[in-house]
């Protein structure tokens, strides 16, 4: 196998002085780019598996990057960035942004974040059946196991969880779930979202109250944790 190729756009020199000798250390490529239009360039012509990408650049927006980055690459775009406003957030990853890491950040937790987006960008969006640990979700069948435990889900609660395992590892927006699940006429009854992920986890995990799977974005939304 090929090292996954790993394209960071920041203007910080020191952040992608660490970033590189941490990435490479652990097998990635590295391509590095100071700037918005040094980045979407350097995208074309490097053509990244994952992109790290700071919001805070010289010559436009970051959500003006990943905008453009949208139009032709599918590649997960994790953002690195000291705004850590719940706004910031969100028109993020709403503007196609795959995850969201706040600086100061641990290389750990990011190293983990893009293991999960990787793999999540290898699987066929066609895959019949989706695997999270031990649960797993059969499209075609429609049926859902713990193990081998087959767990009962309302169409409803069922529609939600198809939704994260399909996304699994990327955080998804309050906005985006209830849009796909309820639609776009209730993109903004966050409380269907609690109820139904309240119910969630009462069937799927060990201790409701300390979630393993489903995992809460506080203020942004949910993932389930590869």
């Amino acid at each position: 196998m090929t090292s996954p190729r790993v394209l960071v756009i920041d203007d910080e020199a020191p952040i992608r002085r660490l970033l590189k000798v941490a990435l490479e250390a652990h097998g990635y490529q590295v391509q590095q780019a100071a700037t918005g239009l040094q980045g979407l360039e350097a995208a074309a012509f490097f053509r990244p598996d994952i992109i790290i990408l700071d919001l805070g650049l010289p010559d436009m927006d970051g959500l003006e990057v990943i905008k453009r980055l949208r139009e032709w690459t599918a590649a997960p775009i994790i953002v690195l960035s000291v705004r850590e406003q719940e706004g910031d957030k969100i028109k993020a990853l709403d503007g196609g942004a795959d995850d969201y890491v706040v600086k100061p950040f641990g290389m750990g937790e990011l190293l983990a974040r893009m293991r999960a987006a990787l793999r999540h960008a290898s699987k066929s969006s066609n895959t019949p059946v989706v695997k999270v640990g031990n649960l797993t979700i059969d499209m075609a069948r429609r049926q859902v196991k713990m193990g081998d435990r087959e767990i009962k889900l309302t169409p409803t609660e069922y529609e939600l969880l198809k939704h994260l395992a399909l996304n699994a590892g990327k955080v998804l927006t309050h906005r985006q779930l209830l849009r796909s699940v309820w639609g776009p006429e209730c993109q903004e009854e966050i409380h269907y979202l609690r109820v139904y992920i309240g119910q969630l986890r009462r069937k799927l995990e060990p201790d409701p109250a300390r979630p393993r799977y489903i995992i809460t974005e506080p203020g942004v939304g949910y993932r389930l944790e590869g």
